[in-house]
């Protein structure tokens, strides 16, 4: 350690939030260069080495070939695919001197497409698995929490390409196997979700998220095993009811209530009825833009009022439209949206599509907006006085929701994306012509998977788990070093000279160490040890003259005696056990 290129800090950088991002700028893992994007200090770059390694391994057990590409991409190839503009303000666009566009590659199905077209064409040639492990891009608006949301981040990503679609499947379920080896080998604790495809397209998708409390995707279970990414949860709708035997809709003088809590407490204090916020009918006004379109369109969306409305899961709805809510200016050009007081009949009127939560079904009846300041309507029923333009996943999920599965109730969890599986189909074999020449000498369209690791942000996810009070807790399988070899004076040269000693007889042993042999305070080295999070650390003390070391099991804490005689086998069947 006094030649290692490393400086631990003793407080928590001033923006970091989560403990992964405390504890690898402390440690020296990393360091900030910009918003987003971070350099590798040697420690780190050690993590990160050994977790694509095993990426790698797995990878190469199924079959895929490793190639690169670059990072630096030109235009053409993604507006083939629509996603120069779909992308929108998430990826680095860039001219060369002459003009030419380019972009940072945030992924790469397009290449990967068009490498493939180019080299086979034949049936014979197929299936492949390609895979690279590679640097990323994207703009993100509010890059935060370290490495674990940045700008530029390393990943594996690879793709699979198929005669047919059981061909797709068995691809698939590879990566499934090789991704749960992998994760399981990292010692992760892990869920497999049930995800939406977003801007890749395609169809199955599911999302492997290390549960973490900081972690940014919010997750659901069932008893029976259902789990799914709250993008991609569908609310089971309840059977539709007769409209023949409902009150007919009244208009009511509801004086200042904007708001579902103000309005609830209106009618209960004013009517011989007893209402919820779940009997209220919450209209939501956003404006949406398709890709490469300059014009916004409205768009409402009906909520029961006792929920939010899920950013996210709108966006995975309607993408890969952009999404915003509307400005004073848009109320300002459209009169007939009286806020607070906003119902379908001005919506429908005025050609605003509205679509609703699945659980406003024909027959219900609801309280919404009279579209008349401070005026609201009671008993308003769907399929007799408004009929919606369609239902979207919108409305906030939450915990003791109904399963999809029927199984019971939901409960949810926060989880950090280590990794997205999806079965892409022919969207971009579709928009390159990627065919192979069958047995009876006719085209057959390719069929395409796509799976990525995130491999820089689980070095971030491991810490989020393997972490604390003092520091890093690595798993084995990650650590930098084996050995963690603290000589605990300052420059007793006998203790010096044994703990030399005993790191040289570790190496021969086949052990990684590291020696902590600064001129410093046991007390800065022993809280270093811990900081640093390297499995076993062995203290050199004053036990050493009576023929004893110390080691220190950093996960569990527990210390125990050895004898310096035979300490390298011991050491070293304690690491390998």
């Amino acid at each position: 350690m006094s030649s290692l290129f490393l400086r631990t800090l003793r407080e928590d950088p001033a923006d970091a939030e989560v403990p992964s991002h405390k504890l690898l700028v402390r440690a020296g893992y990393v360091r900030r260069v910009a918003p987003g994007v971070y350099s590798w200090l040697p420690l780190g770059l050690k993590v990160l080495r050994r977790i694509e390694e095993i990426v790698r391994e797995e990878m190469d057990a199924i079959g895929a070939q490793e190639i690169q590409f670059p990072a630096l991409l030109p235009r053409e190839p993604y507006e083939a695919t629509n996603r120069w503009t779909e992308y929108g303000p998430n990826i680095f666009r860039l001219k060369d001197r002459k003009g030419g566009d380019y972009l940072l590659g945030p992924t790469h199905e397009e290449l990967f497409t068009l490498t493939v077209k180019g080299e086979y064409a034949s049936y014979k040639d197929y299936p492949v698995i390609l895979y690279q492990i590679q640097t990323k891009y994207r703009d993100e608006e509010r890059p935060r929490a370290g490495i674990l949301r940045g700008r530029e981040f390393l990943m594996k990503d690879s793709y699979s390409f198929d005669l047919t679609d059981e061909g797709l499947s068995e691809s698939y379920a590879k990566h499934r196997g090789a991704y749960i080896k992998t994760f399981d080998r990292l010692g992760l604790k892990y869920v497999i979700v049930a995800a939406t495809s977003g801007a890749m397209g395609g169809s199955a998708s599911e999302e492997f998220l290390a549960e973490s409390e900081t972690g940014e995707d919010t997750f659901v279970r069932g008893p029976g095993g259902y789990a799914a990414n709250v993008e991609a949860v569908t609310t089971p709708a309840p059977p539709a009811q007769s409209v023949e035997d409902k009150p007919a809709a009244v208009v009511h003088h509801t004086p200042d209530t904007p708001t579902i809590e103000t309005l609830v407490d209106f009618l209960n204090a004013n009517t011989d009825r007893k209402f919820t916020a779940a009997d209220t009918l919450k209209n939501v006004l956003l404006k949406t833009r398709q890709p490469g379109s300059a014009d916004w369109e409205l768009l409402a969306i009906g909520v029961p009022g006792d929920r939010e409305v899920d950013m996210k899961r709108v966006e995975a709805g309607l993408e890969p439209a952009e999404v915003a809510l509307l400005e004073e200016s848009d109320f300002a050009r459209n009169p007939f949206l009286v806020k607070g007081y906003i119902g379908p009949a001005a919506l429908q009127g005025n050609g605003v599509k509205y679509v609703v939560d699945p659980r406003i079904v024909t027959g219900t009846a609801w309280v919404t907006g009279a579209d008349k300041a401070d005026h609201h309507v009671v008993d308003l029923v769907v399929g007799r006085d408004f009929t919606p333009d369609g239902t979207i996943e919108a409305a906030e999920v939450r915990a003791g929701d109904p399963s999809p599965d029927g199984t019971g109730v939901l409960e949810a969890a926060r989880g950090i994306e280590i990794g997205h599986i999806f079965q892409l189909g022919r969207k971009y074999a579709d928009a390159f012509s990627l065919d192979a020449l069958g047995p009876d000498s006719k085209p057959v369209r390719i069929t395409m998977g796509s799976y990525g690791i995130g491999v820089s942000r689980l070095v971030a996810a491991i810490a989020e788990q393997s972490h604390d009070d003092s520091g890093l807790v690595w798993p084995r399988a990650v650590a930098p070093f084996d050995v963690h070899v603290v000589i605990a004076h300052k420059n007793n040269p006998e203790l010096f000279a044994g703990g030399e000693a005993l790191a040289a007889e570790l190496e021969a042993a086949g052990l990684s160490v590291i020696l902590d042999d600064r001129k410093a305070s046991p007390g800065v080295k022993f809280a270093d040890a811990e900081l640093l999070g390297v499995p076993t650390i062995v203290v050199v003390g004053r036990g050493l003259v009576d023929g004893k070391l110390e080691v220190k099991d950093r996960a569990t804490g527990e210390r125990s005696e050895i004898d310096r005689e035979g300490a390298a086998s011991t050491i070293a069947a304690l690491v390998r056990a």
